[in-house]
């Protein structure tokens, strides 16, 4: 039998009809799934989306009460509670899905997580950590971690916190080496101020096998030495923060100076401060070194330091440091101008030498490890700053 191809003309047609028929079944569908939506609901989602969440929970409520079935629009309620500071209508509305018998596993593991979150921002950290430990192997595993991750900073129980940032390594598939090794260095600090130098020690070897560049940990490796009276460790120790980070150099200056007083060997100090600052300049260095000189070679030596210095480096410590050599070396009748002047660049400066964290820009007047602010560790730069700005 011949073929004709005048025989395919109509399919095109039929594929037309089809397609017609199923778009019209779908329309259908959707329009008979609106309209079973109440129109609180319709309402509720134009006040979230022009961000008027106290409109939007009420129309929401309104749908639950016509429809108690709506699973998600509890979690979503929810939600906007805790948003809204409401945590105790949050932790009911959660509450109640938890006690639903008929609710799917995974749902079940949402409202968990949910209730958790409502007792953290509550403050009820046991009993938010109690749920949180109770999501290992759901969906919800790795951010639970990381919830019990901050209840245990807050706790300061930073062996629970080290395990729990050793599990988050293997199922992020990224490091926690910094946080750990912060970890092991708060717990050798605490051994350190209760005299338990040996298990101090061990906590400065673990964070510095997790973390070599962990400069905190040599630090605290220095004080450990000079606890012992070892005043030629301690300078050893804080002498390697230069292969870690020159940077850290500020915050080991003052040990190293009073380390070099009980050797009996200011020169020596003077000689490797003077090298510090020559080539990692900064104001504590220069401030550990002015004292030493003054110290060791008396206030015109101190004021040539300084003038040397303000020449390079012009900064207001060392105006403040240079009127304090001056007013040692002057006469009584210049004594009164000189004090005036020290006097009022020394208020400026307790308003401008600060620290700033890189991640957030929170500054403070004395250094911290684990910023106050976006609570990251690390993200504070060793070296103060006298720019109002907090810019270096």
């Amino acid at each position: 039998m011949d073929f004709e191809f005048w025989w395919l003309l109509p399919i095109p047609a039929i594929f037309f009809g089809l397609g017609w028929i199923a778009a019209r079944i779908d329309i259908k569908h959707l329009l008979r799934e609106s309209r079973a939506l109440p129109l609180s609901y319709f309402r509720g989602l134009n006040f979230l989306l022009n961000e008027q969440p106290d409109k939007a929970i009420e129309s929401f409520i309104e749908v639950v009460k016509v429809d108690p079935q709506t699973i998600d629009l509890h979690f979503a309620l929810g939600s906007l509670f805790r948003r809204q500071g409401e945590i105790e209508r949050a932790t009911r509305m959660h509450q109640n899905l938890l006690d639903r018998p008929d609710l799917p596993v995974d749902k079940r593991d949402m409202a968990t997580y949910e209730l958790a979150q409502d007792f953290l921002r509550a403050g009820l950290l046991d009993r938010a950590e109690n749920l949180f430990t109770k999501l290992d192997g759901t969906p919800f595993e790795l951010p639970a971690l990381g919830a019990l991750n901050s209840i245990y900073e807050q706790e300061k129980d930073w062996q629970k916190a080290i395990g729990v940032a050793q599990r988050m390594e293997t199922l992020a598939k990224r490091p926690y080496f910094k946080e750990i090794a912060e970890y092991h260095c708060e717990l050798a600090q605490g051994a350190l101020v209760r005299r338990e130098h040996d298990a101090a020690r061990s906590h400065v070897d673990q964070a510095l096998a997790t973390h070599r560049g962990c400069v905190r940990a040599t630090l605290i490796a220095g004080d450990l030495a000079l606890a012992g009276e070892d005043t030629g460790g301690a300078i050893a120790a804080w002498m390697r923060i230069e292969t870690q980070n020159p940077a850290f150099l500020a915050l080991a200056a003052d040990r190293v100076a009073d380390a070099y007083r009980k050797r009996g060997d200011v020169a020596q100090g003077i000689r490797v401060l003077r090298n510090w600052q020559l080539q990692y300049p900064s104001l504590d260095i220069l401030n550990a070194l002015f004292v030493l000189v003054l110290e060791h070679d008396g206030p015109d030596a101190a004021a040539t330091l300084i003038k040397d210095e303000l020449a390079r480096n012009p900064t207001l410590l060392g105006l403040e440091r240079l009127l304090e050599a001056q007013l040692l070396a002057a006469p009584a009748d210049r004594r009164h101008d000189l004090e005036l002047v020290k006097g009022l660049v020394g208020a400026h400066i307790k308003r401008l030498g600060m620290y700033r964290c890189d991640n957030c820009g929170f500054r403070a007047k004395q250094y911290y490890w684990r910023c106050p602010g976006c609570q990251k560790w690390e993200t504070y730069s060793p070296k103060r700053t006298e720019n109002p700005e907090g810019y270096t």
